[in-house]
């Protein structure tokens, strides 16, 4: 009699777990974590070059492939982490080249053009970076003097730079962009914004601006809506983080709660 109940409890179990709406509820999870990992503002922006896999099994996510720098392999890991339904990470991916020497030209090279291509005031600008003994120059044309004054604090702000150099030049009246067409641009561009790329892209912006990237920070976004949470030393940090969140691709506000020790 105990044989045949214990036969009959398997028999039980094995059919529940063939009942297709649970197989399928996984499966359907899955691939919609996979499918908004590709389709992300993040994956189309920054990412869009690089061989990287996603694989979800019951939202344990593993990535691989390869990425061209050391920061997209922490915004990749971040952008996914942040999707709904995800449970764990699992980064394996690798570098198809040398992490530069940090501190080093290369090194600054790559974190001034990462820093200033995550801000959307920075964006359309076409500004090109070089870097010699630690001093960054900056080139390219900017519609007003706010944004050319901006690209030099954002630049001097990263880790390893001891100047720069502003030799971007203000663009003439009749070389702004025309306003619906910039607007169109930006309505197509927010079609791949979603929630996960925001947070992830503000962790990092966070991070790579050395005033900023010590802050014990946590980081949600709601419709586009960012939460800072966390400490900080002083009303400037927090002031500072605010800045430098909203002007991050995506986001249409910042609501910053982080207090002051």
């Amino acid at each position: 009699m105990k044989k045949i109940l214990q036969i009959l409890l398997q028999i039980c179990l094995v059919a529940f777990l063939c009942v297709p709406g649970k197989v399928l509820y996984a499966s359907d999870s899955d691939d919609r974590i996979e499918s908004s990992a590709k389709e992300s503002d993040v994956f189309n922006r920054y990412l869009k070059d690089e061989n990287i896999h996603i694989q979800s099994k019951d939202g344990a996510v593993i990535l691989t492939g390869t990425v061209s720098e050391e920061f997209q392999k922490s915004l990749a890991n971040d952008m996914v982490a942040n999707l709904p339904g995800v449970k764990s990470v699992n980064n394996k991916l690798g570098l198809t080249s040398e992490t530069p020497v940090v501190y080093s030209d290369a090194w600054i090279l790559t974190k001034v053009k990462s820093n200033l291509s995550f801000h959307r005031n920075m964006d359309g600008l076409g500004i090109e970076v070089w870097v010699g003994d630690g001093t960054v120059t900056l080139r390219g044309k900017a519609s007003s003097t706010a944004e050319k004054d901006l690209a030099t604090e954002y630049a001097m702000d990263v880790e390893g730079v001891k100047d720069v150099i502003n030799e971007i030049t203000l663009a003439p009246a009749a070389m702004k962009p025309d306003q619906t067409r910039l607007a169109e641009k930006i309505d197509i561009a927010m079609e791949f914004l979603n929630d996960a790329s925001i947070t992830a892209l503000a962790k990092t912006t966070l991070l790579y601006h050395r005033s900023t990237s010590a802050l014990n920070t946590t980081i949600t976004t709601n419709e586009g809506v960012v939460k800072l949470e966390g400490h900080v030393k002083n009303a400037a940090e927090k002031e500072l983080a605010t800045k430098l969140v909203s002007d991050v691709h995506g986001a249409k506000s910042v609501v910053n709660i982080m207090t002051i020790n």
